[in-house]
């Protein structure tokens, strides 16, 4: 029901508040290396691979050198001449964070795939949940198994580990992920790197959001650039990528990057992409018609928004852990509206389609725990009915299509190109 999504978060919220409160008498500090100074975080490379990264807030620059080169390559792998031929159309899909709400995402995209209209994407991005979909998204149907065991076969011991109350606060969050590590690996793989690079060399881009905590800057990682590296450490870093984006800060353990600037080695502390964004396509200082020069196309982009719009409207109860646990789910729940928002006005302003899918008021299982396999399984099937009978995408954000009288009706369509 609607008012199941509010209350997860506030329960969560509730922790949080709890196991930070229960750490500040302790001040424990674990051992780290030192953080990135300020002056040298614009030179920061992993792996030694330059483009294996930028910051989503500044590598404007690097970041359209990426999409230009990416297009050379899609156009010599389809044997178009720059200046001469027209590309196919372009489609982007971002999946958002969610939690256990990401099997919604996965039943729509595995829903798309019986429906027989599901295109290539040209950019595939993640963010928290999103990042574990993500590259089974990107790499197809060929992938949509993993996709519906990812999201229907787990229960709450493949994701985190609670820790017991009295170790608290001598850590770095209330629940260890590394079962979740264990289940990345078991479906990112060599196999799969390989996969993704191949991809890559044919012009299509997977990227993954990541929060630096220290810098407290959002970091977009560039999966393909690092599967087709070579390097023998590529493999453990994009596990790691995709655990990271999903690392709610306080609930389970950061991930730490070890990172190299100015000759010398550092580490950087990272946390769930959401903190930042809980969606993203490209930075919005970036226009895609600067890419478009090179090979005029149609564009089109697919939200797919892991929760619902709204929040149920019930009391708060008058306490102080449920009064600040309402008060961050009311952050988090407008903060992913608001990038919605953002994302259509972005996409309106570069002339490309745009379609977004969520969690309506019709689906009526009640969440009782952190990811219950009944409620994953019966979002996953209500994803992958909305899709087959025609209803999971809509052209406006409800808000913008009722102050925009002139703005698009929802889109009929379950897909395909626009």
């Amino acid at each position: 029901m609607a008012k199941e999504q509010p209350r997860r978060l506030s329960r969560i919220s509730r922790r949080l508040f709890i196991g930070g409160s229960l750490a500040l008498p302790a001040c424990a500090n674990l051992d780290r290396g030192s953080g990135v100074p300020p002056a040298l975080q614009s030179g920061v490379t992993v792996l030694g691979v330059p483009n294996a990264r930028f910051w989503g807030d500044e590598d404007l620059d690097r970041l359209r050198d990426e999409a230009l080169t990416a297009t050379e390559r899609e156009m010599r792998h389809l044997g178009l001449r720059v200046g001469r031929d027209r590309l196919p159309p372009a489609h982007f899909l971002s999946i958002s964070g969610g939690g256990d709400d990401g099997a919604f995402g996965a039943g729509l995209l595995n829903g798309w795939t019986e429906k027989g209209d599901r295109p290539s994407f040209k950019l595939v991005t993640g963010v928290s949940t999103g990042s574990l979909s993500a590259p089974l998204a990107f790499l197809g149907s060929a992938y949509d198994a993993s996709l519906r065991e990812a999201y229907t076969g787990i229960g709450p011991d493949d994701i985190f580990r609670q820790r017991d109350w009295v170790a608290i606060p001598f850590s770095d969050g209330i629940a260890d992920s590394a079962p979740l590590a264990r289940m990345i690996a078991r479906y990112v793989d060599a196999a799969m790197l390989a996969a993704i690079a191949a991809e890559y060399a044919k012009g299509r881009l997977l990227l993954i959001g990541t929060t630096n905590l220290d810098a407290q800057r959002p970091v977009i990682w560039n999966i393909g650039a690092i599967a087709a590296s070579g390097h023998p450490g590529a493999l453990g870093l994009v596990r790691d990528v995709l655990r990271a984006s999903a690392s709610v800060p306080g609930a389970v353990s950061p991930v730490m990057f070890d990172v190299e600037s100015g000759g010398r080695s550092w580490q950087e502390m990272h946390v769930d992409g959401g903190v930042v964004a809980q969606t993203f396509l490209y930075p919005t200082g970036m226009r895609t018609e600067e890419v478009s020069r090179i090979a005029p196309r149609e564009r089109n982009a697919y939200i797919i928004r892991n929760s619902r719009l709204r929040g149920d409207g019930t009391d708060a109860n008058r306490n102080l852990l449920s009064i600040a646990g309402r008060a961050i789910s009311s952050m988090i729940q407008y903060s992913g509206q608001n990038d919605i928002i953002r994302l259509q006005n972005l996409t309106r302003r570069d002339g490309v389609g745009f379609n977004l899918a969520y969690i309506r008021d019709d689906f009526g299982t009640p969440w009782r725990s952190a990811f219950e396999p009944a409620y994953m399984r019966a979002l996953y099937e209500y994803g992958r009915t909305r899709m087959l009978e025609g209803r999971a995408w809509e052209s406006s954000h409800p808000s913008l299509r009722q102050a925009d009288p002139g703005a698009p009706a929802p889109a009929r369509s379950s897909g395909g190109a626009r």
